[in-house]
Order: C-alpha cells, then sequence, then structure tokens
C-alpha cells in the first residue's frame, strides 16, 4: 500500500507548536524573570511544567491514542493552540495557565508520533516518517530559540507569544484538514488478548530503553531550560545563549533526520546512544571547567548533533517492537525521558547560581548511562 506523506507534515507542524510554547522563554530567562518580576527559577518552571505533567500523563495518553488515535491527536493540537492563546494575557498567572493547558496536550502529540507513522506510511518508510517526526519537533525548538535570538528585549516578549499563539492555531487547523480522510494502513496486532499497557511493559527491551531514555532527556532538558544563566557568569550574554542553543538545535534537527535511518539501516541504535552520550558528558565537562563562548557553541552543538537523534533512534526501535500497543510504548518512552529532565532540570535549577557543579552533573548523569546503552546491542 501507498505512503501519504501529507499528514505527517501536518502532525509534523503540531510537533513543532508543541515545543515552541514550551520553549519560549528558555532563551531569555533573565529577561522574562525581570519583566514579570519573578525569580529566574520560577521562569524556569514555564518550562518544567512540561515534563511535570508528561510525567502524569504519558501513560493515560498513550492509552488513549491506541484506542481513540485521531480523536486524541486532534485533541491535542487543539489544547495547544488555546493555551498558546491563553498566554496572550501577559503576565505571569496567565503564562502559567497556558503553559499548563499546552503541556496538557503536549503527550496527546508526541506520543503520536509512531502512531502517525503506522497509520499513513508503508512498513519501508515508517523509519524515514519518525525521523521526520521527531526532527520537526526540534524544528519547533529552532523556532523558540530564534524568535528568542531576534525578540531578545523585555518589552517583545508580547510579539514572541502572538507569534506563537498564530502558529499554534495553524498548525490545528492544518492537522484538522490533513486527518479528515481515514488512515490507509492499520498497525499489526501483538498480543490482542493483552492490554496496551500489559503488551508494552511485558517487553523487556522496552522497559530497558525506558530506564536508559530518562539520561539524555534529563540532560538535555536542564541544558535547555537553564543553559542561559549558566553561562551568564562566563560573560555569554542572553542574545548569545539563544542562538547557541538554536545552533544546538539546528544541529539536532540535521542529525534527526539522517542519523536514524543510517542506524536503522546497520542496526547499530546500541553503538550510536553510547557515541551519543559519552560525547555528551565530554562536552559538559568543558563546560565546567573552561566555560567560554567559544567552547559554549563546540560543547552544546555536539550535544544536540549527536544526543537528539538518540529519540527517533528509540522510537523506531519501538515501533517496530510494539505493533497495536505503539502509543502506550512510546508514552512510557516519552514519560521516563521526562520524568529525568524534571529531577535534572529540578537539580540544575538548585544549582543555577553554580555553573560549574551544575555542568558537573549533567556531565556525570550522561555518562552513568554509557554503560547501559552499550549493553543494549545484546537485544536489538
Amino acid at each position: 500500500m501507498r505512503s501519504r506523506w501529507t499528514p505527517i507534515i501536518a502532525y509534523s507542524l503540531v510537533g513543532a507548536a508543541t515545543q515552541l510554547v514550551w520553549l519560549n522563554f528558555a532563551g531569555v530567562t533573565t529577561v522574562a524573570a525581570d519583566r514579570y518580576d519573578v525569580t529566574e527559577n520560577t521562569i524556569g518552571w514555564l518550562a518544567q511544567v512540561f515534563p511535570l505533567l508528561y510525567v502524569v500523563l504519558a501513560i493515560p495518553a498513550g492509552l488513549l491514542l491506541d484506542r481513540w488515535f485521531r480523536a486524541s491527536l486532534l485533541a491535542g493540537a487543539l489544547l495547544t493552540a488555546v493555551g498558546a492563546l491563553i498566554r496572550l494575557g501577559d503576565t505571569y498567572p496567565w503564562l502559567l495557565a497556558g503553559q499548563i493547558l499546552a503541556s496538557i496536550a503536549q503527550p496527546l502529540v508526541l506520543n503520536a508520533v509512531t502512531g502517525i507513522t503506522g497509520r499513513y506510511l508503508a512498513v519501508k518508510d515508517r523509519p524515514t516518517g519518525i525521523a521526520v517526526g521527531t526532527a520537526s519537533i526540534f524544528a519547533g525548538m529552532v523556532i523558540a530559540f530564534v524568535l528568542s535570538a531576534i525578540f531578545a528585549a523585555g518589552n517583545q516578549l508580547p510579539a514572541v507569544l502572538l507569534i506563537s499563539a498564530v502558529f499554534s492555531v495553524i498548525a490545528s487547523l492544518v492537522l484538522f484538514v490533513a486527518l479528515r480522510l481515514p488512515a490507509d494502513h492499520k498497525p499489526v496486532a501483538i498480543r490482542p488478548d493483552r492490554n496496551a499497557l500489559r503488551t508494552a511493559w511485558s517487553d523487556p527491551l522496552i522497559r530497558r530503553l525506558c530506564v536508559l531514555a530518562m539520561f539524555p532527556f534529563g540532560v538535555f532538558v536542564a541544558m535547555t531550560t537553564f543553559a542561559q544563566p549558566l553561562l551568564e557568569p562566563a560573560g555569554v550574554s542572553a542574545s548569545t545563549a539563544s542562538t547557541i542553543l538554536l545552533v544546538n538545535v539546528i544541529a539536532g534537527v540535521l542529525g534527526s533526520a539522517t542519523i536514524p535511518i543510517w542506524v536503522s539501516r546497520h542496526n547499530a541504535a546500541s553503538a550510536q546512544l553510547a557515541v551519543s552520550l559519552t560525547a555528551t558528558a565530554i562536552a559538559c565537562a568543558l563546560l565546567a571547567l573552561a566555560p567560554s563562548t567559544l567552547i559554549a557553541y563546540l560543547a552544546i552543538t555536539t550535544i544536540g548533533l549527536l544526543l537528539l537523534p538518540a529519540l527517533p533512534v528509540v522510537l523506531e526501535v519501538v515501533e517496530r517492537r510494539t505493533g497495536e500497543a505503539e502509543g502506550t510504548a512510546a508514552g512510557l518512552i516519552w514519560m521516563s525521558g521526562n520524568l529525568g529532565g524534571l529531577l535534572v532540570a529540578t537539580a540544575v535549577g538548585v544549582l543555577v547560581d553554580h555553573p560549574t557543579p551544575a555542568f558537573m552533573v549533567m556531565a556525570a548523569i550522561a555518562l552513568i548511562a554509557v554503560p547501559g546503552a552499550r549493553a543494549l546491542r545484546h537485544s536489538l
């Protein structure tokens, strides 16, 4: 059967919107804190509420997607748009309310990346579809950091909120149109006598991937949330930090669109994960011991290029292993990753005024996961 790419493209726009709303303030933490008269850590919670609620909602969202895929995904798109619109109130309470609503929507959207490829693409195209879907998620991060670099002043933040709201509304409308026709494919049924959660969790590989996902997710979420205030003592301005994060995610988009396809063809998931975690640990150690603008560019770009493709690599394995339970299995991966993000970002937030130990914590977390990544080669 043929592949239909229009739903994948439409889904990609909504996936990008979720990340745009999530990271609107990551590159301008200090500026936003001044504008809304709150602390930097309080602004950080505008981002951290996403992994917090993801941990709670990932499995229910996955179950909803496995049962009512189209309706659940469209609900996620709608909630993202409404959350972005609510933030136009431009006070901290309105911002937090909008972020909470969008964070409720996020698992309904992101958990669907394997499901939408399984329903609209032929088997041979699904690794590419997952790579495209996850690359678009990172593209939303690129848009967020571009906006932070262009609109870096406190009085320009309302423009960022407006642009983000317009993008989110348009993306949701495009998805509604793209999904008006029924899916062309149906996921392969695996152990239909058992429910989706038991089907996914009964696979030892899925359980190992859930544990492993906590480490790279944790480092990435902490880095994107607190890179700007952590780099400020080294003389890196807010606009430069936004540009560094932008380059980081652009590298991640390029890596995510290419590396997972090669990994799938060569069955090299274990090696890719081990290399990316090792490189991330080295990069974080450099930021701790020799912080500068040049080191920040080199280290954080390396993290983006190698660490971000780990997500589509893992999700492609999940799609192959779990069949009709792919939404729940993807939810387990996202839940574990966001739990790691919440824990690591919280720890780094406590150390936000002490960059050296903060970066060393991230280095240690990445390094701890390397043996687990290497051990996966026996299961893949």
